[in-house]
């Protein structure tokens, strides 16, 4: 979130709300923006006007940049999108990562969820998914009250494709134990028990698949398919007369032929992109719309290719390529900017912003260029992984500057504003992050880049993110005192009781930790370095020291551990690879 109040002040710029005007009647250019005036100045716009976020780019490793960097701009949720570089029409199955990817962001949309920031390649607007009604008949809502019986449910799972099993241990399985059964979403980070009475459904709660223990209750579960399958077999069915005899003999036998998500073509009378699942209020950016046209080209060539075969042996499938022109006008109906960082490519408006000359370790010589920035009334922001040391070294070099623990205490930031002081924010992301001069808006903007020479070693590739489950995050009301959590810094401690301070006339509210060397206290707004600790056994644990290394040396044993696990799969994997 350390770009928040960044995009909430271009937010607030008379120019940005004139652009928002112009949204309403035509798509909107702008070029001579760099990769983070990219991502600050579209979610001032897409926040300003309340609407979700689509950026379309034109390769994955692009998406994946995107996708860090709107992390820290203030949206509920930041989703990737993947999809497969492959053709349409080739006989093998996408990866189950990738498809429950998809599934997780097509479930978020279905249910009308704002507020969302959702990043992908050009290939997401290919006709590669059912129709939405289709998708949402095959997602089971599940909610405590709700009444259903068993065998009902047990039917429902199967039909999404899960597996039953006597153990929930992966994800796509359920088990059944008298009046409890437990599910493991493709999409969660932990399974979930359901708690029947009856036909009732009484309670669900998340559970530790290692200890079986149950952990926090949950308000709603919402269920996807496990796969394309489930989807593609009945409507293929209904189809049959359209397959060849052998694809007619394996669906009739239950058996998936490989390859099932080319029919798609068949078993829908209207194959769709990801356009067609967009909530009305949502805001479209085309990244560099050249590279993705010409990118896309290059996947529609090599699918055309592989059509002409396909088409042979099903003649009757409907397309599932396009070109690029082609499935721009689904975008129609959604206010559209399209950006790009050359100033000469192309009409629209030309931001003009500029990227900051990085001369690290000259922090005299980077205090003047902040000082005359000041002088020209531009507000500077330092967002750094160490802002305090930041701030120290120009203010040794007569450059006052503040550092902001809260990105989002508005007053602090606002009176800062005021007097011109650069504002310090902590950044703790993994995105490439370069300083950048934005002039329309009177904004300037330092990174570690700038003053440090630091880069990102994170490599902007797709991870699936699941949805993180609801016993490990830290709520403090539902906290008792004597509950133990874990800080990310500091390790185990006993949480004591919420305490309020007044600041300087701002009063905040603040956990109170006990660690064996003294107390910690950490603002209600800044949980996410706080998670639950889970027992292992009835023995409490040892309370960890703040100015210790024992919690560090704890996570470099865990590390060397899981590193030591890798290692020892990749050599089983190595010999049974020979022995083959």
């Amino acid at each position: 979130m350390s770009f928040t109040p960044l995009v909430r002040s271009l937010a607030h710029a008379s120019i940005l709300r004139a652009w928002l005007t112009q949204l309403d009647e035509q798509p909107l250019q702008l070029k001579g923006l760099t990769r983070l005036a990219k991502g600050v100045v579209t979610s001032a716009l897409a926040q300003q006007a309340e609407h979700s976020l689509l950026v379309i780019t034109a390769t994955l490793e692009e998406a994946g940049r995107w996708s860090a960097q709107l992390e820290a701009m203030g949206w509920s949720a930041v989703s990737f999108y993947p999809t497969s570089e492959a053709s349409p029409y080739e006989p093998f199955e996408t990866e189950s990562e990738i498809t429950w990817g998809q599934f997780q962001i097509l479930a978020d949309l279905i249910q009308g969820k704002s507020g969302l920031a959702i990043v992908a390649t050009e290939r997401a607007l290919q006709p590669h998914l059912p129709p939405p009604e289709v998708f949402r008949s095959f997602c089971l809502t599940l909610e405590p009250g709700q009444e259903m019986a068993l065998k009902t449910l047990g039917q429902q799972l199967a039909r999404l494709g899960y597996e039953r099993v006597s153990l929930v241990e992966r994800e796509g399985q359920w088990s059944q134990r008298g009046d409890l059964v437990d599910i493991f979403p493709v999409a969660s980070e932990w399974p979930v028990r359901l708690e029947w009475f009856g036909n009732e459904l009484e309670r669900m709660r998340e559970f530790d698949p290692t200890s079986q223990r149950s952990q926090d209750s949950i308000p709603q579960l919402v269920l996807t398919p496990t796969g394309y399958g489930p989807i593609l077999q009945p409507a293929l069915l209904d189809q049959a007369a359209r397959l060849p005899q052998v694809v007619q003999d394996q669906l009739s036998q239950e058996e998936a032929p490989e390859g099932l998500r080319r029919l798609a073509g068949i078993a829908f009378e209207q194959v769709v992109g990801l356009s067609a699942y967009l909530q009305p209020q949502t805001m479209v950016v085309i990244d560099e719309l050249e590279q993705c046209r010409a990118h896309g080209q290059q996947w529609v060539n090599h699918a055309e290719d592989q059509w002409q075969t396909f088409q042979e042996e099903y003649p009757e499938s409907l397309l599932l390529h396009r070109p690029f022109g082609e499935v721009i006008p689904d975008l129609e109906g959604f206010p559209q900017i399209q950006v790009s960082e050359l100033s000469t490519v192309g009409s629209g408006i030309d931001c003009n912003c500029r990227s900051i000359t990085a001369i690290p370790h000259q922090f005299g010589q980077q205090a003047k260029a902040i000082r005359e920035h000041r002088q020209q009334s531009a507000q500077v922001w330092l967002i750094s992984a160490q802002p305090s040391r930041t701030v120290a070294l120009l203010q040794e070099h007569d450059c006052p500057a503040q550092f902001v623990p809260n990105p989002k205490d508005f007053p602090a930031i606002d009176r800062l504003r005021e007097t011109v002081t650069p504002v310090a924010l902590k950044y703790t992301g993994l995105a490439e992050l370069e300083g950048v001069i934005l002039p329309l808006f009177n904004q300037v903007i330092y990174t570690d880049r700038e003053f440090f020479g630091q880069r990102t070693l994170a490599t902007p590739s797709y991870v699936r993110k699941r949805r993180r489950a609801r016993s490990r995050q830290v709520d403090p009301n539902l906290l008792q005192p004597g509950d133990y959590v874990v800080h990310k810094a500091h390790g185990i401690g006993r949480f004591q009781k919420m305490e309020t301070i007044t600041v300087d006339h701002e009063t905040r509210e603040y956990l109170v930790i006990r660690y064996s060397d003294g107390l910690l206290r950490v603002a209600a707004d800044q949980l996410n370095s706080l998670s639950r600790y889970r027992a292992t056994s009835d023995k409490p644990p040892a309370l960890n020291k703040m100015q210790g290394k024992s919690w560090e040396k704890t996570k470099n044993k865990v590390k060397k551990a899981i590193q030591k696990v890798a290692y020892d799969l990749l050599e089983l994997y190595a010999k049974r690879a020979e022995q083959r």
